[in-house]
């Protein structure tokens, strides 16, 4: 990793918030930017608390855990915290702390001071104790950016055969029982495009697919209107607008991921969908977990920049013990450098 004398150039620089200072998010950040399977040209700038950087680091060091990053040779602005730390037990403190960092990236991204934006993992329980009602990142990202839209996506590369898993989430982080109520065709229509746009990067006429919202897809409607009511002649229609892409759906939800599983594994199977719509958070999430928790990286896209973030949460049961994994944190920078390099 080059020091910060070295790399002046923004176009190499990831812009990082460092998330809930109680969770694991320093510590993942300090193991992946050791790590050789980022480019040597990445430049990381840190948001967060300098010396609560140093201390995860000094830790980490007496428990003999290495390859690490050393603080002392990255770029850090320092937004200190106000508090004594503890790891594992997040507080307003900490809620305002990481709420306060995620907008200090931001604002540098918007400002052309990077290229891209990874963020480590927060705790909502946290900024709603400091006041800072939101769903999540994405949201808060979305307000401050001024974006119409903002898309999740969760993308991840299986080591075992190559093959790049790709789910978007029609709806993301509201109860269950407001899913139906949110879905409409101009929704899923919009959201179908936008996965369309991003499994373009990879495949000229992708594959898609789109699961349904009830078991076995509204069975004719037996189970559920939705999908003969509004979804079916949606995607019809979409089909007649889109003549190049295959699309099947809607899907039985539980059926819809078995031949990406195959596909993660290395397991033969005639078709593979390059991307799936879900339409809820977990019906998306589920798989995309069982199949890459250590692997996934989520995707906000929409914005004026790519943010990309790990696929886990803040960890708190195991914070400051140098078990924390940072796969995840390692294919989130690689998608943040890869997929803005041709920019």
């Amino acid at each position: 990793m080059a020091l910060p004398s070295e790399c002046s150039d923004v176009n190499h620089r990831i812009v990082i918030a460092l998330g809930d200072p109680a969770g694991i998010g320093m510590e993942v950040t300090l193991k992946a930017l050791a790590s050789s399977a980022l480019q040597s040209k990445l430049h990381p700038q840190l948001v967060g608390c300098r010396r609560s950087i140093e201390l995860t680091y000094a830790k980490l060091q007496a428990r003999g855990i290495s390859p690490l990053a050393n603080p002392q040779n990255l770029e850090i602005e320092d937004l200190p915290l106000k508090s004594t730390l503890q790891p594992g037990q997040p507080t307003a403190q900490t809620g305002a702390a990481s709420f306060q960092w995620l907008t200090r990236a931001t604002e540098l991204v918007l400002e052309g001071q990077g290229r891209a934006l990874v963020t480590a993992p927060i705790a909502k329980h946290a900024w709603h104790a400091a006041g800072h009602h939101y769903p999540g990142q994405t949201e808060r990202l979305k307000e401050l950016t001024g974006a119409d839209q903002a898309s999740m996506l969760f993308t991840a590369i299986s080591p075992k055969s190559g093959w790049r898993l790709n789910t978007l989430l029609t709806t993301t982080h509201v109860p269950l029982a407001v899913v139906p109520k949110l879905l409409t065709p101009e929704l899923v229509k919009s959201k179908l495009n936008v996965l369309k746009a991003f499994c373009k990067r990879f495949k000229t006429n992708p594959y898609l697919a789109v699961a349904g919202l009830n078991p076995h897809a509204g069975e004719e409607g037996q189970l559920g209107q939705e999908e003969l009511k509004w979804l079916i002649p949606m995607l019809n229609s979409w089909k007649s607008e889109n003549p190049e892409i295959q699309l099947d759906g809607p899907l039985p939800p539980d059926t819809c991921w078995l031949s990406a599983a195959k596909a993660w594994q290395g397991i033969p199977c005639e078709r593979t969908p390059d991307g799936i719509l879900a339409l809820y958070h977990d019906q998306g999430l589920i798989p995309v977990k069982l199949l890459a928790f250590d692997d996934a990286v989520n995707i906000t896209l929409g914005l004026p920049f790519l943010r990309t973030s790990p696929d886990h949460g803040t960890a708190f049961d195991i914070a400051s013990q140098g078990c924390a994994k940072a796969n995840s944190m390692v294919a989130a920078l690689k998608a943040a450098w890869e997929l803005t390099e041709s920019q």
